[in-house]
């Protein structure tokens, strides 16, 4: 799609991509907490719009309500990581139920292996990281998310991939709080693999629902 086509008819997903792009680079510099705090917020809470923009069925709303939640975590997360927990674990559910909705009829075994290892992986690699139980039980909330997305009907190397991104991107965050020091990693790669997940998740949810509209 071109650039005018895409100012157009998706602007807000434009928008979420400029405000994602200009944390990236602003996070750490002294313009002001709340302003970071805001233009934090609107990465992925753009792309909530975006999503209440493009879809109309039940499938939307909870893909807009997920996205919602995890940009209120993401804001809450600069003020209280505890808080911003339960928030993403809230958008953890929603997106489960979501992805529980769209459940693939049939998986090959690889498919259901990959859901296993994220559902069970994903809260053990946490809780390794971080040597925090209260971690490891948010974790599980994050692998079930993980593993319903990858074993879910809608497309797997978007959405799928977009969702084992969110994981890795939250491995680096409870590394920062364990023995394991990954620096500069965490840095450098925590929002890009963050938002580029989310990124994915939308677009893929949307364009998917979008291609079951009936034609008039």
């Amino acid at each position: 799609m071109s650039r005018h086509a895409l100012i157009e008819h998706r602007p807000w997903l434009l928008a979420s991509v400029i405000a994602a792009v200009a944390y990236y680079f602003l996070w750490n510099n002294p313009i002001g907490e709340l302003y970071l705090i805001i233009l934090k917020g609107a990465g992925v809470g753009l792309l909530a719009l975006y999503a209440f923009q493009r879809t109309a069925c039940v499938d939307g709303k909870i893909l807009t309500a997920a996205l919602a939640l995890s940009a209120v975590a993401d804001m809450v997360l600069v003020l209280d990581l505890t808080t911003g927990g339960a928030i993403f674990a809230l958008s953890h559910v929603a997106a489960i139920a979501l992805y529980l909705r769209n459940r693939r009829e049939t998986l090959s075994v690889s498919q259901k292996l990959t859901g296993a290892a994220l559902l069970i992986g994903a809260p053990a690699i946490s809780y390794l990281l971080s040597q925090d139980p209260m971690i490891g039980v948010y974790a599980i909330t994050l692998g079930a998310m993980a593993a319903t997305a990858w074993t879910s009907r809608l497309p797997r190397y978007r959405v799928g991939i977009g969702a084992v991104l969110f994981v890795v991107s939250d491995w680096l965050i409870f590394s920062r709080l364990g023995p394991f020091d990954l620096t500069p990693l965490p840095d450098l790669l925590i929002w890009p693999l963050y938002y580029a997940g989310q990124l994915m998740i939308a677009t893929g949810v949307v364009q998917t629902l979008r291609g079951e509209i009936p034609a008039r």
